[in-house]
């Protein structure tokens, strides 16, 4: 199969991205960056002329310096540089659970030189034990820093060449022997971001081997792994339980589930997985026993107080939801072990001939002329990731299913808002109130949810009046009749002011203990009966409120301008990227029909790997193949010209489609395809692969 082209950074000065890749060493804390080629090209014509250049790389073999140096030596010959020739290559792999950065120095012609540089940057020597090490950490870091379809990892650093790590079955018995030795050091590696302290079963190594399992549908070896696992340590019992259920043994799953519980029955992760299989059939009471006892099992890790709430909203027990979700730990995210390179003096990005397709063509020139609203450049929401991300999650879900005021309503019944704080401070002069009961023992408790008075909606909220700022004489929550020629009709963003109501701010347990609060404020006389039975919002929630408000905003002005160009049988414009934008927020907000409504509005004016993943998302929940394999052709080629062959999530998706239709059937429609012939090979090799694993449907 054709290999993806080969990127080249040049640099200023030689030498210098080994050089930052050194200083670097000391402040890795995971699994560390992906490889770095580093290469010093001679000109042809003059010998003296040198020149340094790099491009990264992941899913290479790492198991001996000789598969490293058989990649650099596939380089010595490029067809877009016939000046210049290659006369040494080195190439950096790290060893995460060693903390050493393991080099392969080839000289062209010449002999291979291996060895390993520590922290500090002294020299040491190999051993296959490292090499074994570095192989499975090449392995994760290849699933790590792939690319799920949408362009985000790619565009997150440049030249990257992305290879799939195993693609036989006995590079998967390597991969697996390596694991199971290496198993009990995975707390080395790290976590993701969601986990506060990484243990043998909740780390990055244990997080590859699922990706890499649901991935290939290859669950017996993954069985087969865990179970002479679990002989060592009986808490291993999660993860084959996990890949039990998924291999639709889900009878074994729960039997060993219970057992396992008998005997270790204060285990979060078994409890996790045993609330997460009841709430998928529909047993949220029994969902929600697992969860309470998840989190008094291990009340400082995010994941079970998320997978409380998650089960509160289940039950559509709001306000549960949110003091579970004000209880949760947040982290700070970290991200990946990226790489800071110097400033290069050039890139060099070659366009493989294979994958080039017109259509999907996401050149400097199609952006040229684009231009974004800056309302849409300040939506905070789209940067969050690890627990905040997972929290803003939950908070939309909420809203999706009950609305925004009814949100505010509940939250000003559960939460101390800032005005009958302020009013309470004012009426007891200072005296200290008598002590709240915890949130957390609240949640777990299960106290009875206050039920909002629904029949009546006055136009104040929560003690504040709408945005508007104007309250109806009657008090009933209905504006003044006004006649309509003595008024222009209001713009979105009034109506988006006026219809989506700005939240209140809640008080935070820090101003309670600073008691810095303006006396002079005036205060309003509504009594606040309930004060006492009401907690104090965590200040990163109290964000996220502020924050989902703005997301509720934008959204509003963008249906509403939408429906008067309809209405005028207008026409309305807007930029491939603001359309990408669009589709991005109503997809954080659950409205997943408007989402895609706006992906394929980008997708008109030109091609968007995000937007296409997001189309491809509606296409797999309908069922309608043909269309998802149309998305995939362009997707894996697009892949392909940014020097990625490997995408896990886009091979999970051919699998399941050969699954269902039958290899045969996905090849047919493939090749039915009006698009060249390089083309629909990319795809057809992700097929080939499949059958190389024997999934199931690929023999027809």
């Amino acid at each position: 199969m054709v290999a993806p082209a080969v990127p080249e950074i040049v640099e200023e000065d030689i030498e210098s991205a080994v050089e930052s890749r050194n200083e670097a060493l000391q402040t890795l804390r995971e699994l560390g960056p992906p490889d770095l080629v580093h290469l010093i090209k001679q000109s042809v014509k003059s010998g003296n002329k040198q020149i340094g250049v790099y491009h990264h790389v992941t899913g290479v073999d790492a198991s001996s310096s000789a598969s490293l140096a058989a990649y650099v030596n596939t380089l010595t010959y490029n067809l877009h540089d016939k000046s210049n020739k290659v006369v040494s290559g080195l190439y950096c792999c790290y060893n995460a659970f060693s903390r050493l950065d393991m080099r392969v120095d080839v000289k062209i012609p010449g002999g291979v030189e291996s060895y390993c540089i520590d922290e500090r940057g002294d020299k040491r020597e190999t051993t296959d034990g490292l090499w074994m090490e570095t192989f499975l950490c090449g392995v994760l870091r290849a699933y790590a820093y792939a690319d799920d379809g949408s362009g985000e990892s790619i565009k997150k650093i440049v030249g990257v060449r992305r290879f799939d790590p195993i693609t036989t079955t006995d590079m998967e018995h390597k991969f697996l022997d390596a694991a199971e030795r290496s198993f009990f050091k995975g707390l080395q590696l790290g976590s993701e971001p969601e986990v506060q302290v990484p243990n043998h079963v909740s780390n990055h190594l244990t997080t590859g081997l699922i990706n890499y399992i649901h991935t290939t549908g290859r669950y017996t070896s993954g069985i087969n792994l865990f179970e002479k696992l679990r002989t060592k340590d009986p808490e291993v019992a999660s993860l084959l339980a996990r890949v039990l259920i998924s291999a639709d043994e889900e009878v074994q799953g729960v039997k060993l589930l219970h057992d396992a519980i008998s005997k270790l029955p204060m285990d979060y992760s078994l409890l996790g997985c045993q609330s997460t299989f009841c709430q998928k059939k529909g047993r949220l009471d029994w969902a929600l026993e697992c969860a309470k006892r998840g989190v008094t099992a291990a009340p400082s890790e995010f994941g079970t107080w998320a997978k409380l709430a998650e089960v509160y909203v289940g039950l559509e027990q709001w306000d549960l939801s949110l003091l579970t979700l004000n209880s949760c730990p947040m982290f700070t995210y970290q991200d990946k072990d990226l790489p800071r390179m110097p400033e290069p003096q050039r890139i060099l990005l070659p366009v493989l001939p294979e994958s080039m397709l017109d259509e999907i063509d996401d050149s400097q020139d199609t952006y040229d002329g684009e231009q974004v609203h800056p309302s849409l450049r300040k939506l905070h929401a789209a940067g969050y990731r690890g627990t905040f991300l997972k929290a803003y999650s939950l908070l939309t879900e909420i809203t999706a299913k009950i609305g925004w005021d009814q949100l505010l309503r509940i939250r000003s019944q559960v939460f101390v808002m800032e005005e009958e704080y302020r009013s309470e401070k004012q009426t007891s002069m200072g005296k200290k109130s008598s002590s709240n009961p915890n949130a957390s023992t609240t949640a777990l408790r299960g106290t009875p949810s206050p039920r909002p008075d629904g029949d009546k909606v006055n136009s104040q909220v929560n003690g504040v009046t709408h945005a508007q700022g104007e309250e109806d004489e009657d008090g009933d929550g209905e504006t003044l009749h006004v006649e309509e020629e003595n008024i222009t009709p209001p713009n979105s963003a009034t109506i988006a002011e006026e219809s989506i109501e700005k939240p209140e701010h809640t008080v935070t347990s820090a101003e309670v203990k600073s008691g810095n609060d303006d006396p002079s404020t005036p205060v309003t006389s509504q009594p606040y009966t309930h004060f006492h039975n009401k907690r104090l919002c965590e200040r990163w929630l109290d964000n996220l409120f502020m924050v989902l408000y703005e997301d509720l905003r934008i959204y509003t002005i963008w249906r509403t301008d939408m429906a008067r160009a309809q209405q005028d049988s207008s026409s309305y414009h807007k930029s491939a990227e603001e359309w990408e934008i669009l589709g991005e927020l109503a997809e954080r907000l659950h409205h997943f029909p408007e989402a895609v409504e706006a992906y394929q509005s980008c997708l008109r004016i030109r091609f968007s790997p995000k937007a296409m993943r997001g189309v491809l998302k509606m296409y797999e929940e309908k069922g309608r193949n043909a269309e998802v394999l149309q998305a995939m052709i362009r997707l894996i080629a697009w892949q392909y010209r940014w020097y990625s062959e490997f995408s896990p999530a886009l091979l999970q998706t051919i699998r399941k489609l050969i699954e269902s239709e039958g290899a045969v059937k996905v090849r047919s429609i493939v090749q039915a395809t009006s698009l060249p012939q390089p083309v629909l090979d990319l795809t057809h090799r992700y097929v080939e692969l499949c059958a190389t694993f024997k999934s199931s449907g690929s023999d027809g």
